[in-house]
């Protein structure tokens, strides 16, 4: 049996990461589990408050995340994951499963433009379009300056990274994307 398939999409808020892997699970018929759905379950389940539950379930979330991943890993399935990993917290965590597992580990790195991902995180806070205990409002000014970075750096794990450009929706090359998947899916 080959080796199952993990599609790892990171980057900075506001990029684009959750409709990314959406697209994708679609297209390649994968399970996709992303940070933020399982936070805002955790929310209607739990309740909200403020911005420090908000970091809390943050965490949680990271826990849940990998306990998914070692689920499909055991059962030699591939699946997306999506979050803003941070390579000094989750590049260990992913090492240790490679040591466990044998698995294919296909990188997604979004960036954009650093003004638009600003503009991007502002105008989804006022709309306040996500459910309410992401407190959106309150992490304005606490992400700004991450949002004007544009990116985050790709974790540092064995794996092929390709880098997304972001910034324009319309732009996105979807064909070169699902072309690097479909060959990690036929190795």
């Amino acid at each position: 049996m080959k080796a199952p398939l993990v599609i790892i999409i990171t980057g900075p808020p506001c990029v684009g990461k959750t409709t990314l892997g959406r697209k994708i699970a679609e297209k390649f018929q994968l399970p996709f589990v992303h940070k933020d759905g399982i936070k805002e379950l955790l929310f209607d389940l739990l309740g909200w408050k403020d911005r420090a539950w908000s970091k809390e379930m943050s965490q949680l979330s990271y826990h849940l995340i990998f306990y998914f991943l070692e689920i499909q890993l055991q059962a030699k399935k591939s699946v997306i994951i999506e979050s803003n990993f941070s390579d000094q917290e989750h590049t260990i965590q992913f090492l240790k499963l490679r040591e466990q597992y044998d698995f294919i580990t296909l990188q997604i790195n979004c960036y954009a433009d650093g003004e638009v991902l600003r503009q991007r995180f502002d105008e989804r806070a006022v709309a306040g379009i996500r459910h309410p205990g992401h407190v959106d409002f309150i992490l304005i000014a606490e992400l700004r300056p991450l949002l004007l970075k544009g990116m985050l750096p790709p974790l540092k794990i064995p794996c092929n990274c390709i880098q997304v450009d972001m910034t324009d929706f319309d732009k996105i090359d979807y064909a070169r994307i699902y072309r690097e998947i479909e060959d990690h899916l036929s190795k």
